[in-house]
């Protein structure tokens, strides 16, 4: 009961500052982000808590795709994941790489110099990009999946052969 009390809290004061800023639905949010978990935190800077959330979330998505596009001492299953991809995963990639970089940067930015309008249009941007680059993240997802069982060569042998 206490837990959903304080979700209905989070919730409320999330309301007060997507009017304030333009922000996102919070079920929409919420959806992409988790960020229903803040509900147990106690800050007086709810946005900056929110963009922290989103900002794990890229910094997670960012490093997978690093080792996909570098992959240089990464698990040996990563090089036969990349052998599946053409030339336009390749570019998929690399473009989404270029998305969550650049944000990682911006948050730089926006952890050393705070401001709550900072932080609500990185939420609102980061919310709009994501809408953006978590389609071609599926695709991705899928052509590995589809690919799972044809990922070693076809002469039968292994990575080390």
């Amino acid at each position: 009961m206490e837990d959903e009390c304080s979700l209905e809290e989070f919730k409320k004061s999330y309301s007060e500052i997507q009017k304030k800023y333009g922000l996102p639905e919070f079920d929409e949010l919420n959806k992409d982000f988790t960020i229903e978990k803040l509900a147990d935190i106690e800050t007086d800077f709810l946005v900056r808590e929110i963009r922290k959330f989103i900002a794990d979330r890229f910094s997670n998505y960012l490093r997978f795709i690093e080792t996909l596009l570098n992959p240089s001492n990464s698990p040996m299953f990563v090089y036969s994941v990349i052998k599946t991809f053409g030339n336009e995963e390749r570019i998929k990639l690399t473009e989404i790489y270029k998305k969550l970089a650049r944000a990682e940067v911006d948050l730089i930015e926006i952890d050393v110099d705070f401001s709550e309008e900072k932080e609500a249009k990185f939420v609102k941007d980061s919310y709009k990009m994501w809408q953006e680059i978590k389609k071609d993240i599926l695709e991705i997802v899928d052509v590995i999946k589809k690919n799972w069982d044809n990922k070693t060569e076809k002469n039968g042998k292994g990575y080390f052969g």
